[in-house]
């Protein structure tokens, strides 16, 4: 009877000692898929970030050319509306705060009563900064912030593009052109950007 009661106990304890090793191994690979999901979509998140720099650089630089030797009927003011909405927000809060507010204050009293002095190439980047600082908090961190800012990006991307093409006559017209590459590559990025981050958004 001893015996018995000896050998149940024993039995009790290789049972329990299993089964806190089986939950200690399942908290580990629990952990570690943790860590690795985490991982991942920190690099997926770090990816995004790089992109939305990359893509209004991209559309900066294409305001610009169009300011300057790029002229076509596409309708480039789009890209202001574009790089409000994905300008990173550390250059956003910079230019909507006391930086933004002198350079629009300046900008609207040289087109008011200085109008000569004040060039054409000048008007869409003054108007993104009056943008920038004037906008209700529902662009400005709302729409911004959310996936509404994202899908109107890339409806600006596309309608962008298909325009270039359209205004180079075709696809491959659009590489050999005049600027044709950068002009481009530079739509291409614009697109790049929103449809990476509206994939990372839904998953």
């Amino acid at each position: 009877m001893v015996g018995k009661r000896s050998y149940l106990a024993m039995r009790t304890e290789k049972e329990a000692t299993d089964l806190i090793s089986s939950d200690i191994k399942e908290l580990v690979f629990a952990a570690k898929k943790l860590a690795n999901h985490a991982v991942k979509l920190g690099s997926l998140g770090l990816g995004t970030t790089f992109l939305e720099w990359i893509a209004s650089f991209a559309a900066i630089y294409l305001l610009i050319l169009d300011r300057t030797n790029w002229k076509t009927n596409i309708l480039t003011a789009l890209l202001i509306p574009y790089i409000f909405l994905s300008l990173p927000s550390l250059l956003f809060s910079f230019f909507r705060g006391q930086v933004g507010k002198w350079i629009a204050f300046v900008a609207v009293i040289l087109r008011l009563f200085f109008p000569r002095r004040f060039p054409d190439w000048l008007e869409l980047p003054a108007a993104l900064i009056l943008l920038i600082v004037v906008a209700p908090s529902l662009f400005s961190s709302t729409i911004r912030d959310s996936w509404v800012g994202v899908v109107i990006c890339l409806a600006i991307a596309c309608y962008l593009l298909q325009e270039h093409i359209r205004a180079s006559g075709g696809f491959r017209n659009s590489f050999t052109q005049p600027h044709g590459i950068s002009n481009t590559i530079g739509i291409i990025i614009l697109l790049v950007y929103p449809a990476w981050a509206l994939v990372i958004d839904i998953l």
